[in-house]
């Protein structure tokens, strides 16, 4: 079959690669109607999540039909159409019976090389290096899910692919923000970023009883899309001082959540910025923090922050006395999709959650290529390249 592969740093390349196969029985094989790409596919193109290889199927954000099932599969039958999570979790552990599902035990096969990185496991992801299981990626014709009972949800009629296909990750990831961040109603939230999980951590907020959410970024196509499909008010970073902005939002206070969804390649203006960039193109610090950072400045007294933006080891410069003297709340993770997609599945259908305005450019999987190539230069205003295998 074909599939687009990481092929080394900030290459990629469509090849033919082996067809995936049933290797347990509670697999099941999908025909890949539609996979996109994500703001965090840049980190693995750019170099900075280690344990690539070349020929390593990209892609963790996606939909289709099941073509094959595996003998104790029990929720799923040939011809459906399914959303399927991006972290793969077995649903027995501990960890997933507490709901926190991208901790599992049991997704990830290869556990040391993230207990060595940081001190524990944690679960697998599809095509987000050999680190977190070197599991083949959705930008291909066909796709092996493992422990498809727990992570394939059947998508309702009416919703169309292409409003399924951001259920896989992009609104999960943004609603565990959300509701793991304690928002209560009446709060403000900021929200650093208005990529696709910026936008549904931000209507994710509203849901949850935000009484004011005001989303942060530079590009005017984002921008526009947070005012027009989310409803939330936004701030040009390149126009404003976001914190001073924000104290002036909120009645010298300043929010009382923060949610970064920029993660380990966060743009900014300035000097700080300009030494982030060096620091980490030297190696000498893996990830840079500027919008972590300003969101740890903006946030009120007592207030919570959570990150969603994938970071994969060391920061510089982190203001830890802030966070400790203004009684901050910090929390992270990665998505629990497998609590929150029914749900979020649900909304779509009722047209409580709006979701494909972020397929801004579909193409062929032919063009991955040049689909990456624009997303990763915000070209002619692309948010998200959608790939349909099939055509």
């Amino acid at each position: 079959m074909k599939a687009l592969c990481w092929t080394g740093v900030n290459e990629t390349a469509v090849e033919r690669v082996d067809d995936p196969a049933i290797l347990n029985d509670h697999d099941v094989i999908l025909k890949v109607g539609l996979s996109t790409t994500c703001g965090s596919d840049l980190h693995l193109l750019g170099g900075y999540i280690p344990t690539m290889r070349a020929g390593d199927v990209l892609g963790h954000e996606f939909m289709g039909e099941v073509v094959e099932t595996g003998k104790a599969v029990q929720k799923h039958k040939v011809g459906d159409r399914v959303v399927v999570c991006s972290f793969i979790a077995c649903g027995q552990c501990w960890y997933c019976t507490h709901g926190q599902f991208s901790l599992c035990d049991n997704g990830n096969p290869n556990p040391g090389l993230t207990e060595a990185m940081w001190g524990s496991p944690i679960g697998g992801c599809f095509a987000y290096s050999h680190a977190l299981g070197g599991f083949a990626g959705s930008h291909a014709e066909y796709v092996r899910v493992p422990y498809a009972d727990q992570g394939a949800f059947t998508v309702p009629e009416g919703v169309s692919d292409t409003a399924a296909l951001f259920a896989s990750d992009a609104a999960p990831t943004g609603w565990t923000g959300a509701d793991l961040a304690g928002i209560t109603p009446g709060d403000t939230v900021a929200v650093w970023g208005a990529g696709g999980v910026g936008q549904m951590a931000a209507r994710a907020a509203m849901l949850l009883g935000a009484e004011q959410v005001v989303v942060i970024d530079r590009l005017p196509e984002r921008l526009g899309q947070v005012r027009e499909h989310i409803g939330a008010e936004t701030i040009d970073y390149t126009d404003d001082d976001v914190p001073a902005e924000l104290k002036e939002r909120t009645g010298g206070r300043g929010p009382d959540v923060c949610i970064e969804a920029v993660g380990m390649e966060a743009h900014g203006t300035g000097p700080l910025h300009l030494y982030d960039q060096v620091k980490q193109q030297l190696r000498l610090e893996s990830d840079r923090p500027t919008a972590l950072r300003e969101a740890i400045y903006a946030c009120r007294k007592g207030g919570s922050l959570f990150s969603l933006g994938v970071f994969g080891g060391l920061v510089d410069k982190f203001p830890f006395g802030a966070i400790m003297n203004k009684g901050m709340t910090v929390r992270g993770a990665q998505q629990h999709g497998h609590r929150y997609i029914p749900m979020i599945l649900d909304r779509i259908a009722a047209g409580e959650i709006s979701t494909a305005h972020l397929a801004t450019h579909v193409l062929p999987l032919e063009d991955g290529p040049r689909g990456y190539d624009m997303f990763k230069a915000k070209e002619d205003g692309c948010v998200r390249a959608v790939f349909r295998p099939g055509s």
